[in-house]
């Protein structure tokens, strides 16, 4: 499994979103460098946002999921086009992950387990 993963819900429907494009980026002394791509899975997960063998470093990383692309795939207008979650990894052995609870007007996160 991914060190850092995410989950996402639509709150408005009642169940996970589907077909969500992410970005992942990590924090350089040079700006925001994306180190990974996907998209949330059929239980609106994205598991593998790193390759498995990959070694998480400390940092900040930052996850940007496309909430347009979805909105429009299910016909709702959304008011965030995308919504961009900061966050720092301090301890690089630990799991990361960060689910995400979207509606087309709100959206809420936390640290998951």
């Amino acid at each position: 499994m991914s060190a850092i993963t995410t989950h996402i819900l639509d709150v408005s429907a009642g169940c996970p979103a589907r077909g969500v494009p992410v970005t992942l980026e990590q924090q350089t002394t040079t700006g925001w460098e994306i180190i990974s791509r996907g998209a949330t899975d059929e239980d609106g997960r994205l598991r593998d946002l790193l390759d498995s063998k990959a070694i998480l470093q400390a940092g900040n990383y930052r996850l940007t999921f496309d909430t347009e692309t979805y909105f429009t795939q299910q016909q709702i207008e959304g008011f965030y086009p995308q919504v961009t979650v900061a966050f720092t990894v301090r301890d690089a052995a630990q799991h990361f992950h960060v689910p995400l609870l979207l509606s087309p007007f709100g959206y809420s996160t936390y640290r998951g387990s």
